[in-house]
């Protein structure tokens, strides 16, 4: 293999894996509506569901990234697309909400194991220092190319299926990310030294980092605004923009209804972030990746701030989804860059994996929020607030990163 280049195999299977993974995870807040009318449930409940898929993909981040750096990466992932895929099947059957959050448990640690921790760090190995911050953008972006058809995909789906089938049809999906596993053949890059450091030793290092505790507290915010938005923004369109005439507005842009609305706001973020965490990538070899990251916090803090304060119609939905899509997943190559430049690439993922463990707590807190603040107040807006408030605080506690390898201890 060619050190030099930029597209390789692994960047190719990893790319594969992520964008059909995220491709369904992006689309649950679609169910959000259907489910809840089905049993008639409270909003809070299936949130609830959606909210332990997520703490539970946090917590298994960390975990699969030990496992594939102990077992191998293509045995953690191919773990990881059947527990995702015996999630969505078991699910299909559930009928009370306890049971919808009990298997939501699986989902979640399907997740981890076919996501950004596992398949971040595969690439990160396989690539040259020169190409590594575009190569993990161009992966994440991936991940954004799933989430522009997911979302529409399981609207299309649920009109003429009910979801339980919809489930099922999409747990075949992710077993469709197994036979992209022959790709993944990472050559080893983390140095001698690197090579030489226990795991245990590496970690310890790392907590005891005043700057790895910032980049750990600082990806919560990020995770609470994506939990909040792929979770809830579908049903807060369809219900906030009702009053505007379909055959007016919505009829201009294309779109038939404001549910269609709803799902092809995902899908737009998810568009935008294509070209926008592939530029995050490209930009991160350049420039200082505490400041880009400080930078995307501040943006969206804004751009979120201005959302909530004007009127919301198709239009508003629509440049919004724009906006705040080039910023979505544009933290991801950076945080995940700035882990492997500070502290190497040998335990990259199980690092990485902890620190996502935050931004899922936040992703579990802004899913569950949305759904209990929704029942006690009947729309939104605290909850969109506390986002505009936690990215701010983002932006700030980014700045006293300490941007420099780590040297390594004797072994």
């Amino acid at each position: 293999m060619n050190n030099a280049r930029l597209i390789t195999p692994v960047l190719i299977g990893g790319a594969i894996i992520l964008m059909l993974g995220f491709s369904i995870r992006a689309s649950f807040g679609v169910f959000q509506i259907p489910i809840a009318a089905e049993f008639g449930w409270p909003r809070a409940e299936f949130s609830l569901a959606i909210a332990i898929q997520n703490l539970a993909w946090g917590i298994g981040q960390p975990i699969f990234g030990a496992l594939a750096e102990r077992f191998g990466d293509r045995r953690a992932i191919f773990a990881g697309a059947i527990l995702y895929a015996l999630g969505l099947v078991l699910s299909s059957f559930a009928v009370t909400p306890l049971q919808h959050q009990m298997l939501e448990v699986l989902v979640g640690f399907g997740i981890a194991g076919t996501g950004f921790g596992v398949i971040l760090a595969v690439v990160g190995r396989a690539t040259s220092d020169a190409n590594r911050s575009l190569s993990l953008g161009i992966a994440t972006a991936a991940g954004s190319a799933g989430q522009v058809f997911g979302a529409p995909l399981a609207a299309g789906l649920l009109a003429y299926f009910p979801w339980q089938t919809v489930f099922i049809l999409f747990a075949a999906i992710i077993l469709m990310a197994l036979f992209a596993l022959p790709l993944l053949r990472a050559p080893a890059r983390a140095s001698r030294a690197e090579l030489e450091q226990s795991m245990g030793a590496v970690l310890r290092r790392a907590f005891q980092d005043p700057s790895y505790i910032l980049i750990f507290v600082g990806f919560f915010s990020c995770g609470y605004q994506l939990g909040f938005i792929t979770a809830h923004f579908p049903a807060m369109v369809t219900e906030m923009c009702g009053a505007v005439d379909p055959s007016g507005m919505l009829a201009g842009l294309g779109i038939s209804s404001t549910s269609a609305l709803g799902a092809a706001a995902i899908s737009i973020i998810g568009l935008a972030n294509i070209c926008g965490t592939i530029l995050a990538g490209w930009m991160g070899k350049r420039w200082t990746k505490k400041y880009l990251l400080a930078a995307i916090y501040a943006a969206r803090t804004v751009i979120a701030a201005t959302f909530i304060l004007m009127p919301i119609t198709p239009v508003t939905v629509v440049l919004f989804s724009v906006s705040m899509g080039a910023l979505w997943l544009a933290t991801v190559p950076l945080t995940s860059g700035l882990i492997a430049h500070i502290y190497g690439l040998r335990y990259m993922g199980t690092l990485y994996g902890f620190v996502f463990l935050s931004h899922q707590i936040g992703s579990f807190l802004g899913v569950w929020l949305g759904g209990k603040l929704y029942d006690l107040y009947g729309d939104y807006t605290m909850v969109w607030w506390i986002g505009v408030g936690v990215g701010a605080f983002s932006a700030i506690v980014h700045l006293p990163v300490r941007e420099r390898e780590m040297a390594l201890a004797a072994a």
